[in-house]
Parts: C-alpha cells; sequence; structure tokens
C-alpha cells in the first residue's frame, strides 16, 4: 500500500484499535472530448493510479464520523444516518454524505453508522476528479460494509445525482463513468447520451501521459461552468425549432454548419459549435488509437485545446501557457487541457526519453509568466472503484 500510516491513522483519530477495510476509487483523465458529456456527446476519459482512499468500519450506533487526512483543520465531521441533508458546515463531507443518502433513497439498506477515514494523493481542485472519487470510494465502501450488490452504472448515476441535486454542479456523467469503470491501461469512448460504452487499450510504446497541473485551484460550483450549460440549452433549444434532435451529439459538423443560423446568440452558436466538433473529433480520436496512430491522436488534442480556448473560452492564461509551451517542446505529440478548465490540468503525450527535457522547459516558461511553478505527474492507467483490503495485506 503506497500510504501505510493509513491504518495508523484511522485507528488513533477514531480511537478505534480494530481493524478497518480499505477501498480505492481512482481520479480520471479525459484524453479528448472535453465538455461533451452533457451536451450528449462522446467523451474518451481514463483512470489514473491517483485518488481517493477511504478505510472504513461500521458502528454500534446511526452515527456518521467522517475525516479526510487532506482537510486536517475540519476535524471529526459528525452527523446522524437519518439527518443527511446537506450542510455547508460539513464542507468536503457534503459528498459521501450525498452518497449515502441518495444510496437508501434508491432503496438500499444501510442500517448502521460508520468511522470513515478519507485520504487522496490527487490534488485539491486541479480537475482530475477528486469529488467524483470520493462519491464512487463511498459507493463501494457501502457495497463492501453491508454486503449490497448495487449495479455500477446505477452507483455511477447516483453520484452524477450528488453532483447535481446535492452540491449543486451542473455536471454530466463522465467523471464517475471514468472512475467507476475504469480499467487498467484502457480508455474508455463513451456515448453520454446513451451510457453506450467500449474500452479501447492505450499503446503508447515510448511514449507517456504527462499530467500538468497549473497549482490554479479552479472549483466548478463557483465557475462558470453552469453558465456554460445553460448557453449551451439555449443554442440547443434555438436548433429544436427546425431541427429533430435531442442533443449536439446528433449532430455532424456539416449539419450544423448548415443550421448554424438558427442559433441567435453570436456566444451560443460558439459555444454550440465547440460542443459538436469536439464529439467528431472524439470519436475520430478513438478510431486514430485504435489503429495505433498516435500522431493523428496528438493532432486532434491540439485541436480539442484551440477549439476550447476559442469557441467554449474555458483555459485561461495558466492553461494556455501551459499547453502552448508543451507544443513548441521536442517529442511531444499532442497536448491539451483535460477537465472542465479554468485552471487545474494539461495533459500532454510526450517521448520517454524527452521527459527530463519536457519538464524542465516547461516549469521554466510557466513559472517566468505566471509567477509560479507547474507540477507534473506521469499517469499510469489503473482500475476504477474496489475494495483493496486484500491487496494491502499482501
Amino acid at each position: 500500500m503506497k500510504n501505510p500510516d493509513l491504518l495508523h491513522e484511522f485507528q488513533t483519530i477514531f480511537d478505534n484499535t480494530n481493524t478497518p477495510r480499505i477501498f480505492f476509487a481512482p481520479g480520471r483523465i479525459n484524453l479528448i472530448g472535453e465538455h461533451t458529456d452533457y451536451n450528449g456527446g462522446h467523451v474518451f476519459p481514463a483512470s489514473i493510479s491517483f485518488g481517493t482512499y477511504a478505510l472504513a468500519q461500521t458502528r454500534d450506533d446511526q452515527k456518521l464520523r467522517f475525516y479526510s487526512l487532506n482537510f486536517p483543520d475540519s476535524g471529526i465531521i459528525e452527523c446522524d444516518l437519518n439527518n443527511l441533508d446537506y450542510d455547508d458546515a460539513h464542507n468536503w463531507a457534503n459528498f459521501p454524505k450525498g452518497m449515502i443518502k441518495f444510496i437508501r433513497e434508491s432503496g438500499f439498506e444501510i442500517t448502521r453508522g460508520m468511522d470513515i477515514l478519507f485520504y487522496g494523493n490527487i490534488p485539491n481542485g486541479a480537475g482530475l476528479s477528486s469529488s467524483a472519487s470520493i462519491e464512487m470510494v463511498t459507493g463501494v465502501v457501502l457495497e463492501g460494509l453491508f454486503d449490497l450488490v448495487i449495479d455500477r452504472i446505477k452507483m455511477i448515476q447516483i453520484g452524477q445525482k450528488v453532483e447535481n441535486d446535492y452540491i449543486g454542479v451542473n455536471s454530466g456523467i463522465m467523471d464517475q463513468f471514468a472512475v467507476g469503470k475504469g480499467k487498467s491501461d484502457h480508455a474508455i469512448l463513451l456515448n453520454s447520451q446513451t451510457l453506450d460504452y467500449q474500452y479501447a487499450p492505450i499503446k503508447l510504446d515510448n511514449h507517456v501521459i504527462i499530467i500538468i497541473n497549473t497549482n490554479k485551484q479552479r472549483t466548478l460550483a463557483g465557475s462558470k461552468y453552469n453558465e456554460r450549460r445553460t448557453q449551451c440549452e439555449q443554442a440547443l433549444a434555438d436548433l429544436q425549432t427546425e431541427l429533430s434532435i435531442h442533443s449536439f451529439g446528433d449532430l455532424t459538423n456539416e449539419e450544423f454548419e448548415q443550421h448554424k443560423h438558427l442559433i441567435n446568440n453570436e456566444v451560443n452558436q460558439k459555444r454550440a459549435k465547440h460542443a459538436v466538433y469536439e464529439n467528431q473529433r472524439t470519436i475520430e480520436a478513438a478510431k486514430k488509437l485504435e489503429l495505433g496512430d498516435l500522431d493523428a491522436f496528438g493532432e486532434l488534442m491540439n485541436e480539442s485545446h484551440k477549439s476550447l480556448q476559442v469557441d467554449y473560452e474555458v483555459t485561461g492564461l495558466e492553461l494556455d501557457t501551459i499547453v502552448s509551451a508543451a507544443w513548441e517542446q521536442p517529442g511531444v505529440i499532442g497536448a491539451r487541457m483535460t477537465g472542465a478548465g479554468f485552471g487545474g490540468c494539461a495533459i500532454a503525450i510526450v517521448e520517454k526519453d524527452q521527459i527530463d527535457n519536457f519538464k524542465n522547459n516547461l516549469d521554466n516558461i510557466y513559472t517566468t509568466k505566471i509567477g509560479y511553478p507547474p507540477s507534473f505527474y506521469v499517469a499510469t492507467i489503473g482500475d476504477g472503484a474496489k475494495e483493496i483490503t486484500e491487496e494491502c495485506a499482501k
């Protein structure tokens, strides 16, 4: 186990000498297909080796006690199993609370309280899906501790419901899907409208995926994320005055160009263009990866970032500085922002023998322009949410 002190932390913090069970849910990167999931298009995410650990044990009463090593100043956050309403004062603990609440409301019996220690090695606010990771790890905790069998797609949908209806972020289903259904060394091509999906092997050969954290934190609920979604809904409604479509995922680029005049607002037209073109890029990118054409895949990544910068306007100075610098480096096949934007992370596909050179050059360029350094992580593509008690015992 990467963090051997977690057992000691659990027993010390909760004054509990018993041995808890251990669960893990990854974070995710999205290789391409950004802001398409809530627009009825395709996404292409992969779960990563960074994520959220949860050490958990049932109690003999109805009390829920949550503690995060990432937010030690919050201390133990307590609530009752029969009062799971959202509470601002509970901060990060609203994510596991929401999962417990909605899983119970779905008909699953959770009859006792719990002590749960969380520890995440996903950088906070980086846009690698730390919230979906907490939601999904809570889901597998409940499965394990209460002998539940929750259909994984159902659990994923409950996680999205927590974001939308409990936290108040109008996000799509991609994050929970990638975290819940991730598979080692594979990405997932997901149709967010139908939830049809297929795994695609990631064969990078002599390349790696590097995550670059701008270290500019972003919080979705307070950002312009919901505004973008509203703009897209307005644009779709304009198109539906003459077109029989359910989402932007139903349109080809050519069909969009023929009918874009129906969208009254110029800004909304740009948002819609990104959603349509990005969906088509994502479908094409999966085909290129299947063929092993990394160069073509990388070019589609680059086009994706430009569209997110110009048409969707969710990049910003930090991400644009990182990505434009990455494009100039030797051994880089492609680079783009990943996640919702407004800060957070970018990803790049880089030749293995250029990793050090890549990091040094980007560090210099970014620090000079922005005033503080970025952080780098080499992404390993791992499995989705699961119990790891036995793995940790080995």
